[in-house]
């Protein structure tokens, strides 16, 4: 994963935002998915906007659909990331909607709670995989019991470790990577292999990242940052014990040289690099920057685990695509078609080749355990997949001035852990007011 796909939409704040969302609330028709024929059979050009960042992936589909049947054509056109939620927007206000968006899924709920997106439910509750697709994205695309996307692909943060460095300290990892005590032992025992060797390391100057890799461990306790329903949340940050303790986890690793001096300053550039030239001990990344760039002795040497919590449990960050089709598509019915072809097995297979993950937990089989092992530990696990239904996220943790990276610089490299949670609970309920106006 390029430090892009996380570092987006660096918009002016939380009321500009706010404003060209709600002025693109539409009032464009909704396609009727309950018709007889509807995904099927279709005929035509479907339009679709996927994100420059996951081109790569979703080209793969286009191109494999094309040669499966020569009834539909799909232009594909990527939109830049920081680009993508306000030409959406400007979009729909025109009229002039593509039949089929691949859109951030973090970005998802931007859209359905202004009534933008085609609700699909029950296409998706006919599918007869239904229940093998990623809860996580889901949630996402789901608003008073409706659904209003489709999961295309994920984007998950987990844990890698270097099993070597692990034999050599003399640690098991079973044991190590389950709770915070068994991370700092880890850690420790690694550090002491010597100067160049380090226990973890993390992207510390890049909001994004940090808030991919480092959320997961407050969720696995069944916590987050954001409490109450869209238009009633606040920020839950001061009192907030796993967040406490995991900002006070990284605190300790930094103050007793754990992490690579360069963490201070890293924006992403170079992320997963130390950990794949074997000087890294443990790895919170998702499976491009740890895996995809890796030769076959680099892969060999690495073992994967979810996230853990101060004491236990385990998350990840349910991060990738959905496919939402918006109201006033022109041919819903040929993007349905192409969606349901997308998300099938044979499609789904070939994205881990791209750096990415399947949204469908029955594609587990004895070949893709082969193909690809270290793509299977959130696929096992998918129910532990989550990300937080807000229409601020990108305000919160991307931006360059987040208070989510203010936050964490101000505790871990700062020291000041207290004084960094109550900055960081005025931030957000600020933050998250302004964007829910």
């Amino acid at each position: 994963m390029s430090l892009r796909r996380r570092d987006f939409l660096a918009l002016s704040g939380a009321v500009g935002l706010s404003a060209a969302l709600s002025a693109c609330g539409s009032t464009l028709p909704e396609p009727d998915v309950t018709r007889a024929g509807f995904g099927e059979g279709a005929k035509g050009t479907v339009k679709v906007w996927c994100r420059s960042a996951t081109q790569g992936g979703v080209q793969v589909a286009v191109d494999r659909f094309h040669k499966s049947q020569d009834r539909i054509r799909v232009d594909l056109t990527p939109v830049l990331d920081g680009q993508y939620v306000t030409k959406l927007a400007t979009a729909i206000r025109g009229r002039e909607v593509p039949d089929l968006v691949d859109i951030d899924d973090i970005n998802s709920m931007l859209f359905i709670y202004r009534d933008a997106f085609t609700d699909l439910t029950p296409l998706i509750e006919a599918l007869p995989f239904r229940d093998a697709i990623s809860p996580g994205h889901l949630r996402l695309a789901t608003r008073k019991g409706r659904i209003y996307g489709v999961p295309y692909l994920a984007d998950n943060s987990v844990l890698f470790y270097n099993k070597d460095l692990f034999d050599r300290a003399g640690v098991d990892p079973a044991q190590a990577v389950t709770s915070f005590d068994g991370l700092l032992h880890a850690a420790r025992k690694i550090r002491a292999l010597g100067k160049n060797v380090y226990g973890w390391s993390i992207a510390g100057n890049s909001p994004g990242i940090l808030g991919f890799v480092v959320q997961p461990h407050i969720w696995a306790t069944g916590t987050d940052q954001i409490r109450g329903r869209i238009g009633s949340q606040r920020g839950h940050v001061e009192g907030n014990e796993p967040l406490r303790r995991t900002l006070e986890l990284y605190r300790t690793m930094w103050k007793e040289h754990l992490l690579p001096p360069a963490n201070f300053a890293d924006s992403g550039a170079t992320w997963g690099a130390d950990f794949r030239a074997g000087q890294i001990g443990m790895l919170p990344a998702n499976y491009a920057a740890a895996v995809l760039a890796a030769d076959r002795s680099t892969r060999a040497r690495t073992g994967v685990h979810l996230l853990c919590g101060p004491d236990g449990g385990s998350a990840f960050f349910d991060g990738g695509d959905n496919m939402c089709i918006p109201r006033g598509a022109r041919n819903a019915s040929g993007a349905w078609e192409f969606a349901k072809f997308a998300i099938a097995l044979k499609q789904q297979y070939q994205l881990p080749m791209g750096g990415y993950s399947p949204v469908r937990s029955d594609i587990v089989s004895k070949s893709f355990r082969a193909d690809y092992p270290l793509d299977v530990a959130a696929l096992v696990q998918i129910q532990r997949g989550y990300a937080p239904v807000t229409l601020a996220y990108n305000l919160l943790y991307n931006q360059a001035d987040s208070p989510w990276i203010a936050m964490f610089r101000k505790a871990v490299f700062g020291g000041d852990v207290r004084g960094a949670l109550a900055q960081g609970q005025q931030a957000y309920d600020r933050i998250l007011t302004q964007s829910q106006l």
